[in-house]
């Protein structure tokens, strides 16, 4: 059977993109896939991605042999920020034919391969290239994370246009509802609001709520 790649973004930085990933992948698992995460690029750290500590973590899993061969985490930028800057302040472009190379190898030994981006889908890989852009043209699957927190359905609704515009196929849209919050007033009208839309725009595309684990 063919390997999957799919891309995971999401509405910004805190929208809980490792979290999601790190729990979808975990799902997965659990229904017998062979299922490995990437974060293509992680900037603020050296010599590790902490995000894919937190997906280890979540996923039960330990390191895995491809984490300590770098496949998992093939850029690492040290100053917290978009890619494009954290480039720029390391002196070193990004290397895209390592990025793809590593992705490929993943794909190789396993059924998923579910890639993490940074930040939003508009964050910068270079001073001419988008995180969309790239997931364009690798003609990938994209896995979208949003929430309930104000300000969601902007944008959200954004990033739909930005995906539609470039033909990008919305195979799942990930509700994060961690962390539990009292009030849910605008956490359950936001998702309703965001499943009416889907099912009018993206009929195709897969709704899952992402509970905080434990519950």
């Amino acid at each position: 059977m063919e390997s999957k790649i799919y891309f995971i973004s999401g509405i910004d930085t805190d929208a809980g993109k490792s979290y999601c990933t790190a729990w979808y992948a975990r799902q997965l698992a659990q229904n017998g896939k062979r299922i490995i995460t990437q974060k293509f690029i992680q900037t603020g750290n050296t010599g590790h991605s902490e995000d894919i500590d937190l997906h280890r973590r979540i996923m039960g899993t330990g390191y895995l042999p491809e984490d300590r061969e770098g496949l998992t985490m093939p850029e690492i930028f040290s100053y917290p920020c978009s890619p494009h800057l954290a480039s720029r302040i390391d002196k070193r472009p990004i290397d895209f034919n390592k990025i793809e190379r590593a992705t490929k190898e993943l794909a190789r030994r396993y059924d998923t391969v579910l890639v993490e981006g940074a930040g939003g889908l508009m964050v910068p890989l270079t001073e001419e290239f988008l995180t969309i852009d790239y997931v364009a043209e690798k003609q990938y699957p994209l896995i979208f994370v949003t929430s309930g927190k104000l300000g969601s359905i902007n944008h959200t609704l954004l990033s739909f246009e930005a995906i539609k515009n470039r033909n990008i196929r919305l195979d799942t849209v990930l509700y994060n509802l961690y962390p539990t919050v009292k009030d849910k007033t605008i956490q359950d009208d936001t998702m309703q609001y965001i499943k009416n839309y889907l099912a009018k725009h993206f009929p195709d595309t897969a709704f899952e709520a992402v509970p905080e684990i434990g519950q």
